[in-house]
């Protein structure tokens, strides 16, 4: 009698039901990656058409890795976007990289709200006040706020690159615009793609391209959470006096990673202006104020973007691993940025913190930060660096030491891994089975730190008993 209410409490597995509602709700990340591999599957199956390409067909690898970078909006390329793909296959591409920049914002609210579904009462109020998480009840406005902001972006933007490149150099309306639109909707989703072959590079010390580009890769990137909340916040304001945001009214989560976004620009600029100045084949051929647009750029660019001013394969090796490192890092949570997310960095940052100084609690901005997110933070950044590492370590152990060096392959494994884009150059010229490889990095890159971080709060779990603590010998 005692072990069947013991079972009854602690709770029993219960039959999968195949694929009904329940069930789907219970697997939300198994859902989320088959809409991504549909959409990848109907890319690669277009680009592999005749009519997509302007001279010889895509090979099934060459349609599978494009299709799997405009999805995962990475900019990874194994052909040169503007002359390999006819304007069929680019706007496929354009298309991958919307339905890819804007699911990415869909599937992290709407795995949100699934987990906000699962909490108790209690929690539901404390994380209401700490984080201003999107209540059931919104979701469709939510949904609409998100389309209205991707689109009046990417219109904004499109009309001010068609403008200068009419204007500043002598374009074709008709190629203007498209280029405009084109780059645009490329940038707002992080993706870094590009119709022209040396990226932006042409446009290195021009501040009319390279920073309303860059900006919108800031807001792109930045994560929704952060913006529906700042908006929110100017539409409470007091309407009679001029509008003023107020930070400490804003949640621990919004204060981080605007926090960390701008420490992560500035140094990110400072680090390329000081190891790149002197360079001639990148900041040293521009003067004074190109050399703080390039660095600036490069800086945003980092951070998942992919676009690139200046020739990645001639920066310093030095600024190759700086690059790493801000690449891993990545944008903030529920945007389009990859990587770890910065929330991730700040919340690993404030640990060490507080255990360098013996604090008992982790805090942030007078909060405690819950220990099953330290956990979460631990495992999302373990994970990445594990599967940068394996994959760095399967293609170098296949690619002769010669033809390829370590810090170029791995450049492209973290670029891929964190949906970057930037590339040293040697993407095209590895193996069809390496570049398949990073191909399902991408993919992993993609959805592996929301799937990843919303999977560990679903499975969270009460156990009725606590097991005897041990120490363990750490340094």
């Amino acid at each position: 009698m005692r072990s069947r209410t013991l079972r009854r409490l602690v709770g029993r597995r219960r039959p999968s039901s195949g694929t009904s509602p329940a069930s789907l709700r219970r697997r939300p990340a198994q859902v989320v990656a088959a809409g991504f591999l549909g959409a990848i599957a109907v890319g690669t199956l277009l680009l592999s058409l005749p009519v997509a390409t302007t001279g010889r067909t895509a090979t099934l690898v060459e349609a599978f890795f494009t299709a799997t970078s405009a999805a995962c909006v990475t900019g990874l390329v194994v052909v040169d976007t503007e002359t390999f793909w006819s304007p069929f296959g680019q706007v496929v591409i354009l298309a991958l990289i919307q339905v890819g920049g804007f699911g990415v914002m869909t599937v992290a609210t709407l795995l949100g709200l699934l987990l906000w579904r699962r909490m108790g009462l209690r929690t539901r109020l404390v994380a209401a006040e700490s984080t201003h998480t999107i209540g059931l009840g919104e979701v469709r406005r939510v949904m609409l706020g998100a389309l209205r902001l991707t689109l009046v972006a990417e219109a904004s933007l499109a009309a001010v690159l068609a403008v200068r490149l009419v204007v500043g150099y002598g374009e074709p309306v008709g190629h203007a615009a498209w280029s405009g639109v084109f780059h645009a909707v490329s940038a707002f989703n992080n993706a870094g793609f590009s119709l022209y072959a040396d990226s932006l590079v042409r446009f290195v010390s021009d501040p009319w391209v390279c920073l309303p580009i860059s900006a919108a890769v800031v807001v792109g990137g930045i994560g929704f959470p952060v913006l529906v909340e700042l908006t929110r916040r100017i539409r409470i304001e007091d309407r009679t006096r001029p509008l003023v945001l107020h930070p400490r009214r804003w949640s621990v989560h919004t204060r981080l990673t605007l926090l960390m976004t701008a420490s992560l620009l500035g140094v990110g600029t400072a680090f390329f202006l000081a190891v790149e100045w002197a360079n001639p084949r990148t900041l040293g051929a521009l003067d004074v104020p190109g050399r703080f647009v390039a660095a600036a750029t490069q800086s945003v660019m980092a951070r998942t973007a992919g676009f690139n001013s200046i020739d990645t394969t001639a920066m310093d090796h030095g600024s190759w691993f700086f690059t790493d490192v801000l690449m891993f890092v990545g944008g903030g949570s529920g945007g389009t940025a990859g990587g770890i997310k910065v929330g991730t960095m700040a919340v690993l940052a404030v640990v060490v913190w507080a255990e360098l100084r013996g604090d008992p609690d982790v805090t942030a901005f007078d909060r405690r930060v819950a220990q099953v997110v330290q956990r979460q933070a631990v495992t999302v950044t373990l994970v990445a660096a594990a599967a940068v590492a394996v994959v760095t370590l399967l293609i170098t152990t296949s690619v002769p030491a010669s033809a390829v060096s370590l810090d170029r392959i791995l450049f492209e494994v973290v670029s891929a891994l964190s949906t970057t884009g930037l590339s040293t150059g040697i993407t095209a010229d590895l193996e069809p089975w390496h570049q398949c490889l990073l191909a399902a990095l991408m993919f992993l890159g993609r959805l592996g730190p929301i799937t990843l971080g919303t999977g560990l709060a679903l499975r969270q779990r009460r156990r009725l008993y606590r097991l005897p603590e041990s120490a363990v010998v750490i340094g």
